[in-house]
């Protein structure tokens, strides 16, 4: 369970603080269903830019922002539909886009899903604790963002590989931007300077997304709430809601998939990770170019008990699929081949691990033998946005991109098998679950019982715990009255 337990003193003086800079907090109903926002805040968004360092964002943490860079209001969740003429395969593709939150992907959910239920029990201190936010991209410029929101000193920590676009943004919001050795598979890197700053002596809190239960909680209850929205919205009676398909990352936007659950049972979870580092496929290592997601571990936030699947992409498919959609001649033949032209104008919503994702549900849907009856759902964490630079790099590395490379990459993606595709039994997934004892117990000092706990008390420890938000919502409220705003 996540540590509620209230500090009055701390929290009191939180509240005075948070009064003091005219800030007030979303809940977790109020990310699920934006039109419960206080008119008053809403009004006052229609001022504000998307990005722009000003409270009020808070209130844009919420896959219903309206697809404006400044002023928008909400609306119904952000997604696109993927045809069968687009993915080759049969089962129509759903995908959360994550470009509209704040920052330009949901990470920002995630980190406020751990730093709030401890700022509003007093737990944390932003006048006097600076905020850690380790992570493989996103999460960190999320975390920043949250920290700048409350004027509170953060140190974001990312691989010295991530997109160019990351660190110029992390510049401006962040105290301190530590890069660590490596690509987004050198996670322990990122672990050891974690452990460094904690020996420091500095007074500050790390909010480590692999292991920090705010992280799947914040998915399991908003994410979850808009993917069901989307499967209520598309499927209709005698059609089928076959899976729900994310990267392992931090595990987080797994939880998902774990609440989809409790209302269609029938859907299967899949994660989905690079096949040059096939951790969970293989208990393989490696570096890979899909950004982002994270691995060489099993992340302490990842029910692997409630995964069904595992799918491997090959990051070289990833990449050419990334220029197809995002270079003229690709785009241009897309079209010519019967795409819908307004969506091929969209495809820039999907990020590279967007595009990652999007692989790994077709491959789970020739795998599963799906029809046109089946729809699958997918997250684009960001978009590309944020990897113009990448674009420019694969133009320096293997020149112009040409209609002929363009007539290769439709083959390739609409050609796609399932490769790599693993049903987990019972044992396949305590296999998996019990690979955190390497990183967690020996290396980060975690608790055995409560790695056990995962395994043989699941109700007590997954359950309940993704179950908290309304008690968080209910100590929100309390914090939000006690700021007299």
């Amino acid at each position: 369970m996540i540590n509620l337990e209230i500090n009055s003193e701390i929290r009191d003086k939180n509240a005075a603080y948070c009064r003091e800079k005219k800030i007030l907090l979303p809940t977790f109903e109020m990310m699920k269903n934006p039109e419960t926002i206080p008119d008053k805040i809403k009004e006052s968004l229609k001022s504000v830019g998307l990005w722009e360092v000003n409270p009020l964002n808070l209130f844009r943490i919420t896959w219903k922002n309206k697809q404006k860079d400044s002023g928008g209001q909400f609306g119904g969740v952000n997604h696109i539909v993927l045809p069968p003429e687009l993915t080759g395969c049969k089962a129509t593709i759903i995908m959360l886009s994550g470009k509209w939150f704040p920052t330009g992907a949901h990470k920002v959910g995630a980190t406020y899903g751990c730093l709030i239920p401890r700022l509003i029990s007093g737990q944390f201190d932003p006048q006097k604790t600076k905020a850690v936010w380790p992570s493989t991209g996103n999460y960190c410029r999320g975390g920043a963002y949250i920290s700048a929101l409350l004027a509170n000193h953060a140190i974001a920590i990312l691989p010295e590989e991530m997109s160019q676009e990351r660190f110029d943004w992390l510049k401006t919001v962040a105290g301190e931007v530590i890069a660590t050795p490596g690509c987004e598979s050198n996670v322990k890197e990122i672990f050891d300077k974690c452990w460094e700053l904690r020996n420091s002596g500095e007074n500050l809190q790390i909010f480590n997304q692999f292991d920090e239960m705010g992280n799947p909680l914040w998915h399991y209850n908003v994410t979850g709430s808009a993917v069901e929205e989307l499967v209520n919205q598309y499927v209709g009676a005698d059609e089928n809601f076959a899976g729900y398909i994310s990267s392992s990352g931090s595990g987080g936007t797994l939880a998902a998939g774990y609440y989809l659950k409790t209302k269609f049972p029938k859907m299967k979870t899949a994660v989905a990770e690079a096949l040059e580092c096939p951790t969970l496929l293989q208990n393989g290592f490696g570096d890979h170019r899909i950004e982002g997601i994270g691995d060489k571990h099993v992340p302490w936030v990842h029910d692997c008990k409630d995964t069904d699947f595992v799918i491997a992409v090959d990051d070289e498919k990833a990449m050419r699929t990334l220029r197809l959609f995002n270079e003229d001649k690709g785009r241009s033949l897309l079209k010519n081949e019967g795409v819908d032209p307004e969506l091929v104008e969209k495809l820039d919503l999907l990020g590279i691990s967007g595009v990652g994702n999007m692989l790994a549900a077709i491959k789970f849907a020739k795998y599963n033998e799906l029809t046109e009856k089946d729809y699958l759902v997918t997250i684009a964490t960001d978009s590309m946005q944020l990897y113009g630079s990448r674009i420019q790099e694969l133009e320096q590395a293997r020149g112009p991109y040409t209609t002929g490379n363009a007539e290769r990459d439709i083959e390739l993606l609409q050609s796609l098998s399932y490769d790599n595709t693993k049903e987990l039994t019972y044992y396949d997934k305590k296999a998996i679950h019990n690979l955190k004892y390497f990183t967690w117990i020996e290396q980060q000092g975690k608790d055995l019982q409560e790695l056990n706990a995962q395994w043989y008390d699941h109700e007590n420890f997954w359950t309940k715990t993704l179950n908290q938000a309304d008690e968080i919502d209910e100590l929100i409220n309390d914090f939000n009255a006690r700021t007299g705003l």
